[in-house]
């Protein structure tokens, strides 16, 4: 009995493997199709010191170790490939309205684990070169939709392949700015205003994310170096970047898909340094080739592989889409309730 009942649990498991290579690859399709991206490789790992790792939230430990073969020059493993990204636009000679797409493998030791987190990240990372006259709020907006009628197409193909996964996804998706949120819920923390956003629209695109509010606080952080959460855009707010949510009725929240952005210019960079105290990051290969206007203006982001699975999939731990390590206590309470992971 014991031994038919894990050879059923193999079998589901296979076909819940098979189910989210159909979602990421629907996704990658359609994606690059209406982003006019081309997949490229990235790297694992960088040299430390030259500023093109994602710093996150400045507080972050990468992954580090020497390189023999570099005179035991420290390597680390990317957070993200924000940075690098723009720097390989410029390395591939990436034409303006062109972009590149990379499957980026990510490792977040510091992560706290919940049901949406792992330290494992793995992520559609794309970067966009645009116009210098493109830096705006309005170009912004076009490029979250495009992102989203790509998560409707797929959708779609899922409700196709899977008839029990139905379309819940609403047809557009609303954009308001983090400062606007938070004068509609003045008495909820930034979590809670985006629970209470992504319940009343079923997806939003929260733009502004990064700079001080009204009442002192950021709405969340975000690095100094990479989006642009500072310029003052034509809806009379500050920021040109910001986060796409959807409500997820699985887990009863708001669930981040995307996190994403027009990238600073020398002048957003400087002011963005400045307001964090962190101008001694001019120092670093990154950021002068920037300040020397080396790098195209662009527009990227990350798009997270696993949460686009959860949601298409109507799976409640992450753990379900992805192999990771977690403590025999989480595997054995999910188990307890039916949920399995990967």
């Amino acid at each position: 009995m014991i031994i038919e009942k894990e050879k059923i649990k193999g079998r589901e498991l296979l076909k819940r493997e098979q189910a989210i290579t159909f979602v990421k690859r629907k996704f990658s399709e359609y994606l690059t199709q209406n982003l006019n991206l081309i997949p490229i490789s990235s790297p694992l790992v960088v040299l430390d010191g030259t500023g093109i790792n994602d710093d996150l939230n400045g507080i972050e430990r990468p992954v580090s170790f020497p390189v023999k073969a570099l005179d035991e020059r420290k390597a680390v493993v990317v957070h993200s490939l924000a940075k690098w990204k723009r720097m390989r636009l410029k390395d591939l000679e990436i034409e303006e309205g062109e972009g590149i797409l990379t499957y980026m493998h990510a490792l977040r030791p510091d992560e706290d684990y919940s049901p949406i987190h792992s330290i494992f990240v793995d992520q559609w990372d794309w970067e966009k070169r645009i116009r210098h006259e493109q830096r705006n709020l309005t170009f912004l907006k076009k490029t979250v939709k495009s992102i989203y009628e790509a998560l409707k197409e797929t959708e779609k193909e899922v409700e196709k392949e899977y008839p029990h996964l139905k379309k819940i996804l609403p047809e557009d998706i609303t954009f308001i700015s983090s400062e606007e949120l938070l004068q509609l819920y003045p008495g909820k923390t930034p979590k809670q205003r985006e629970h209470a956003i992504a319940e009343k629209y079923g997806a939003v695109f929260i733009y502004g994310i990064g700079g001080k509010l009204s009442n002192g606080k950021a709405h969340d952080g975000r690095a100094a170096d990479y989006d642009d959460w500072s310029t003052p855009n034509t809806a009379g707010y500050t920021g040109l970047n910001g986060d796409i949510l959807v409500w997820n009725p699985v887990l009863n929240c708001s669930f981040e898909l995307s996190s994403m952005g027009i990238r600073v210019n020398k002048e957003a960079l400087l002011k963005q340094l400045t307001l964090t105290n962190s101008l001694e990051r001019r120092e670093l290969d990154f950021h002068k080739m920037l300040l020397e206007d080396l790098l195209p203006d662009s527009i990227g982001g990350g798009i997270g592989q696993s949460r686009v699975c959860m949601f298409m999939l109507n799976k409640a731990h992450i753990g379900e889409v992805q192999v990771s390590v977690w403590d025999q206590s989480v595997r054995d309470s999910l188990s307890q309730q039916n949920i399995h992971l990967l």
